[in-house]
């Protein structure tokens, strides 16, 4: 992914107002960022655990979305599965919900699904980041082919934010 920066990534987000994109908190460490390493860009807000923001590049530019997690339970001690990057963890993955864009957003409709809570899938993809033992299953794709699939199911999950 090439860098972005911080114009770039508030002009992205599909699902808030330009109001909330211009007050979000973007990470100030964006140049010490993996960018080589990076599929998307996704962060936690320090000031707000519960948000979560993606930014994913596509053709038409970078797409942006803004996520909130659901409060603590006691599922997130057992063993889950991200949606997108297919690693598992114990307690490392958090169920993330996008209010849909438009008219649907303002009308409370929402999109969800379960991700790596620290949103750095791109990393355990790529073998930088360890989960703990189990944590990637052994597949016959290629890091490639399991690279493409994480960016295809983050796209997805976006579009469908974004219908």
């Amino acid at each position: 992914m090439k860098p972005l920066t911080e114009q770039e990534i508030r002009t992205a987000f599909v699902n808030c107002t330009k109001g909330e994109a211009k007050r979000l908190s973007v990470p100030r460490d964006l140049a010490d960022r993996p960018w080589d390493d990076l599929d998307f860009l996704g962060w936690r807000d320090p000031q707000a655990p519960d948000r979560a923001y993606l930014v994913l590049a596509s053709a038409e530019g970078p797409v942006g979305i803004q996520l909130r997690s659901s409060d603590a339970g006691s599922w997130q001690t057992r063993r889950s599965m991200c949606s997108l990057c297919v690693t598992v963890h114990t307690g490392g993955v958090s169920l993330l919900v996008a209010p849909r864009s438009g008219k649907a957003g303002q009308q409370g409709n929402s999109v969800g699904a379960y991700m790596c809570s620290d949103l750095a899938c791109s990393l355990y993809v790529r073998g930088k980041k360890d989960a703990g033992v189990g944590s990637r299953l052994r597949e016959s794709l290629t890091l490639e082919q399991q690279i493409e699939r994480t960016v295809a199911n983050l796209a997805a999950f976006i579009a469908k934010v974004a219908a």
